[in-house]
């Protein structure tokens, strides 16, 4: 694997650092701002929201420059936003903190993308993608239970300087190392608008919001529910973290081995087991083995979906796909948002801590079903075309004739 891959895993680092690392201090933060755990949890569906928009919107911005500028410029916006969340004097500038951050998030990971799985040959292509958010998954290993223990020691605004720091490493891993790749002849933003036309790009997203919602919907609310539910001390949140982290990364390198060799088996595997895993939860969350086991589980299968959800993308964009890559990246954080936003209804409602898992759990069911719609509507296709080349291979009467 190139070098550059490792400085598009260094930015995925401090990005995937301060997206996840706010779970582990909502309490932090919604003391200090005098605010509600619901309330605080805006600052998970904000950020979420923020990458949605912010992808399409900063590669489009993006299309006249080279694609290692872009970069480059994505982890300046990063490293301000960390810097406005780390001093902000209200809730609402820690917000804006937080979206100024996001903007970054959607258009790195989309764009990263295509140059990781430009960087190798063809077959190697999941295995790129998956190299490079590996450091997102990393993160959740090293960055974010360092984060939330300097944010308890610390306060959390030094977190968030941290953070800023790691974003200042991966803005020059960045300009060392990664080549400037030459842009797409002919490809123009008309050509990469077309790629939505495309109803298997369509449903991947789908599948994407779904399946990723549900790992969101129950680890938005992970320090509550393992503190008020499970009877964990408020100090045990940073290694449950570190296994919801292990699993990422294992998810992540599995996902991407396999997805090289079969992508939907693989999406079908990893969606079913986790809309399983999250409705066990429900009950599992009651005991404290179990409980850890399902956060391992979650963060396994959660992330097992990543490189082929991306790759699917890529595969059915071919020719033009940078927007939908980063668009996709989009929907994985709409799906954060969605879920994040539908847990903290449910809690609100009286429904308890655990209520988001039976939550995250239909999404990830309805995932499923996307993907066998997305596997029928292929093999039809396939079929189509199988029998029109047939047609077109046949001889003709006349010229069986002559033979």
């Amino acid at each position: 694997m190139p070098l550059a891959l490792l400085a598009l895993a260094i930015g995925a680092f401090g990005i995937g650092t301060t997206e996840f690392v706010i779970m582990g201090l909502l309490p932090e933060v919604a003391g200090t701002f005098d605010v509600s755990i619901p309330t605080a949890g805006y600052l998970v569906s904000g950020y979420a929201v923020g990458v949605m928009l912010g992808a399409p919107l900063m590669t489009v911005l993006g299309t006249r420059i080279s694609r290692k500028r872009m970069l480059m410029l994505l982890m300046g916006f990063f490293i301000v936003g960390n810097v406005l969340s780390a001093v902000a004097p209200a809730f609402g500038l820690m917000l804006a903190g937080r979206l100024v951050a996001s903007l970054a998030h959607g258009a790195f990971f989309g764009i990263g993308s295509v140059v990781a799985a430009d960087l190798v040959a063809p077959e190697k292509k999941a295995g790129a993608i998956a190299m490079m958010f590996t450091g997102l998954t990393v993160a959740n290993v090293v960055g974010v239970p360092a984060g939330t223990l300097i944010g308890q020691q610390a306060g959390w605004r030094a977190t968030f300087f941290v953070v800023a720091a790691l974003g200042v490493l991966g803005l020059l891993g960045v300009a060392k190392l990664v080549p400037d790749m030459p842009k797409a002849e002919g490809v123009r933003l008309r050509h990469e608008i077309a790629a939505f036309r495309n109803v298997q790009v369509l449903l991947a997203m789908a599948m994407t919001v779904l399946g990723f919602g549900g790992v969101f919907a129950a680890i938005t609310y992970i320090t509550p529910m393992m503190t008020g539910v499970a009877g964990y001390a408020d100090t045990s949140v940073t290694w449950l973290l570190v296994l919801f982290g292990l699993g990422m990364v294992a998810g992540n390198l599995i996902g991407g081995r396999f997805a090289d060799r079969a992508l939907m088996p693989m999406l079908f595997v990893s969606l079913s087991g986790l809309a399983v895993v999250l409705a066990l939860f429900t009950v599992a969350a009651h005991d404290k083995l179990a409980s850890a086991v399902m956060v391992l589980l979650i963060g396994a299968l959660g992330f097992a979906t990543v490189p082929p959800l991306q790759k699917r993308v890529l595969d059915q964009a071919a020719g033009a796909p940078t927007l939908a890559s980063a668009v996709n990246i989009g929907a994985f954080n709409l799906g954060n948002a969605l879920s994040a936003w539908l847990g903290g209804i449910v809690i609100a409602a009286g429904f308890g801590y655990t209520a988001p898992n039976w939550v995250g759990a239909a999404l990830a069911a309805s995932a499923v079903v996307l993907a066998v719609v997305s596997s029928v509507l292929e093999c039809r296709t396939n079929a189509t075309a199988r029998t029109v080349t047939d047609r077109v291979a046949e001889p003709t009467p006349a010229t069986a004739a002559h033979h």
